[in-house]
Order: C-alpha cells, then structure tokens, then sequence
C-alpha cells in the first residue's frame, strides 16, 4: 500500500466517522423534538362565570406535600369576589371543589398565588375588600377541623392584616422565611402610593404587621413581591421607576439598586425573582428586549464588584407576560427554568416554556401555545411541577367555558 492509497483510507475512515456523528447528531434531535411533541396538554377544570366556582384565575397554583392543587378565582363564587379552589388526584383523575367564596370581609379579588405554610394551611392576599371594604387583606384558610356531612364544606378564612391605603394597597406575592415570618409587597398605597415591602410575624396566635420600606415612587415603586435569603435580605423587581429595577432591601433596612434595565435588554419587570442553589437570581421583563421588542429571562448572578446581569432568552416582539398575577419562574432540581408569556406563541395566546442550561447558552424549548380555545387564553400563571415531572397552571380566560382553566402538561 503506497503512502497515498493510506492517507485516502485514512480520510475515508474519518469522512465515515463524520458521517456516523452527523447522523446521530441529527437523530438525537429527532428524539429531542420527539419527546417535545409527545408531551401532553390536558385541560383539568374549565372555570364558567355562570356557574359558582368562579371565573378568570389570574394566579397560577400551590402544590402540597401530597401533590394536590390550590388556586384562586379574581370573581365570581357566591359573592362575586372570587374563590378559592382545591385539585385533589384519584385514581379516576382529578376533583375539583371550590373551598372558599370570599364575601368581601376576608376580602375579594385576590390576583397573587396561594403559598402552603410549614402547617400546611394556605395563605394569600386579596387586591380588595377587607374591613376597609377596598384595600384588601393577607388571609390563611385551613379545612374545618372536623370532617363535613356535606360535600360543600367551605375552609375557614383568618384574616391576618387588613389593608388601609396608608400602609399599602392591592398586595401581590408574600412568601416565607425560615422562621415563618411572611413577606410581600403592594404594589400602591402607602405615604407616595407606589407601594410597600412589608413583614407578618406570628406572636401569640396573632400577627404583626410592620413596613420594611415605603417607596417613593420617584425611583423604585410597583413592587412584584420579595425573596429572602438565608440572611433576611429581601430581593425584588420595580417597575414604576421606569425602566424598571431589581432590589435589595438589607437585613439592617437599607435599600439598594442592584440593576436597572434599559431599553433593548429587556424593561418592566412584572414578575417577582427565584432563587438557585448557587444565590443567583432569575426573572422576566415584559418589554423592549432585542428581538423586536418581546420580553426576556434574565439572570443575576452575585460577584466580588455587585451583581452580573444576563440575557437567558429574549422573547421575538409584543408581550411576554401580562401585569395581573406576578407570576414567578419555576427551576427544577436540574437547574431547568420554567415560565408563562401571556401572549406570542403560535397563536398569539401565550405560551409554557422550558429553559434548559448547556454549555454554549440556554436552549429554549416551547412547551404549549395556547390557542385561544379549550385549552384557554391569557396566562399569568406561575408553573408547578410535580414529583414526576408534571407541570400545572392556569389560563385566565377562554376555554370550554369562557371563564379560563387550569391545565396539566405531561412529559
């Protein structure tokens, strides 16, 4: 064998290999895109307004420790305030009760998600109603303590503050610490009306209310709830200030500006922020970033000199998410991040996304776009996810109803 007739077999052993990796390259993405495509959207509960289980969820859901489902309802229920809703799985598929209509003096319209407490009960807000009649409440709902003879059995309602204008209106998010004080915002009220970062404390089978820090309004104002770290400093988003903010309110009350967004990476931040396990930050904008002017994903990272801020994904134009339920992102234990736009997507009805770390940036993957039909329209929805890997959410409008929906996404 000459030295020629080697180095042609030689390059014919590698256009081989290079054919073999070509091709598996191309049939991992098939199975990828396979696996994509097999997941499978079921509708759970379509909300009417014409019925009493009440209409347009403009929160996502709360997941127990036993896998059921927790919501709310802006309106309708027997009072028209709204309700509270309970999921529970059999092995038939899933019930659906409404556990609570609020009449106004627990409060109404409530926008934010529910959260589950260390007790296991569920706590809230509500934008409305209350003893001032319009400010709104932070409540907790736990089951009667005995079981009801009838399948109607409404939760009982505490209500843990009452909203006066002055220490804040229309609250958003709360969330707990590790020693079970809760945190929120609102994202009005207060001495300039641009909203308020307050604390709960529970003593004596009460609880304290306390303002951490009244905003001003002139920089930072529209809060979109806060996240404690392991120190008792509270992290958040501000859109009044425009274009918008992220902050940190200090353990000793000092408030600092770790970012402020700019047009072409992303403004308006409407959602509230999530913690990893490495102490970054991940949330969403909802306009102007650099793909004809959608939404982005966007990452904090902490740093010897601040904070690093990062594009994940900038959604191609119009709207990423809407500005009623301050939906959170979600991450697995993988590091995957989970969200909602309330609208883009294929139908312009909004969509569920997935994005996945690698080494050369995060992958997008679209998960459902929302047709506007059965499936619903209108998604302000956080995303829960279940020991399997089942995700669930809500759409505030459409569906076979007309009222919104609550929905499951099965790998």
């Amino acid at each position: 064998m000459t030295h020629t007739q080697q180095n042609r077999n030689g390059n014919g052993a590698l256009d081989l290999w290079a054919t073999i990796a070509a091709y598996a390259l191309a049939l991992l993405m098939i199975v990828f895109a396979t696996s994509l495509q097999a997941q499978t959207f079921t509708v759970l509960h379509a909300f009417s307004p014409q019925e009493r289980d009440g209409y347009e969820p403009l929160a996502g859901l709360a997941m127990d420790r036993a896998g059921n489902l927790y919501g709310t309802t802006a309106f309708g229920g027997s009072y028209g305030g709204g309700t509270a809703f309970q999921l529970v799985r059999r092995s038939s598929g899933w019930t659906y009760s409404t556990i609570l209509s609020f009449n106004g003096v627990d409060g109404a319209t409530p926008v934010a998600q529910l959260i589950v407490g260390q007790n296991g009960t569920l706590y809230g807000t509500c934008t409305s109603g209350g003893s001032s009649g319009e400010y709104g409440t932070v409540f907790n709902l736990q089951p009667q303590p005995r079981a009801c003879p009838t399948v109607l059995c409404p939760w009982i309602a505490t209500v843990l503050h009452n909203f006066y204008g002055t220490d804040g209106y229309y609250a958003t998010n709360i969330t707990f610490d590790q020693a079970g004080n809760l945190y929120g915002t609102t994202m009005q009220g207060g001495s300039e009306d641009a909203g308020v970062v307050y604390e709960l404390t529970p003593s004596g089978g009460s609880w304290t209310f306390q303002i951490l820090t009244d905003f001003s309004g002139s920089d930072v104002g529209d809060p979109n709830g806060v996240v404690p770290d392991q120190n008792g400093n509270l992290y958040g988003t501000a859109y009044g200030g425009y274009p918008g903010v992220v902050f940190e309110l200090t353990n000793s009350g000092q408030l600092q500006i770790l970012h402020q967004f700019s047009n072409n990476t992303g403004i308006d931040p409407d959602t509230g922020l999530i913690f990893d396990s490495s102490g970054n930050l991940y949330g969403q904008t909802l306009f102007d970033g650099p793909r004809g002017g959608g939404g982005t994903v966007f990452e904090l990272s902490p740093s010897a000199g601040g904070w690093t801020f990062n594009t994940l994904y900038s959604f191609p134009g119009g709207t990423n998410n809407g500005t009623e339920g301050n939906p959170n992102l979600t991450m697995d234990a993988q590091g995957n991040v989970y969200g909602t736009t309330f609208a883009n997507g294929a139908y312009d009805h909004g969509t569920v996304f997935k994005l996945t770390p690698s080494a050369n940036g995060w992958i997008y993957a679209d998960l459902h776009d929302f047709t506007g039909g059965d499936d619903g329209c209108g998604v302000w929805s956080n995303v829960v996810m279940d020991s399997q890997g089942n995700l669930y959410g809500t759409a505030s409008s459409c569906g076979a109803n007309g009222g919104g929906t609550v929905w499951e996404i099965t790998p």
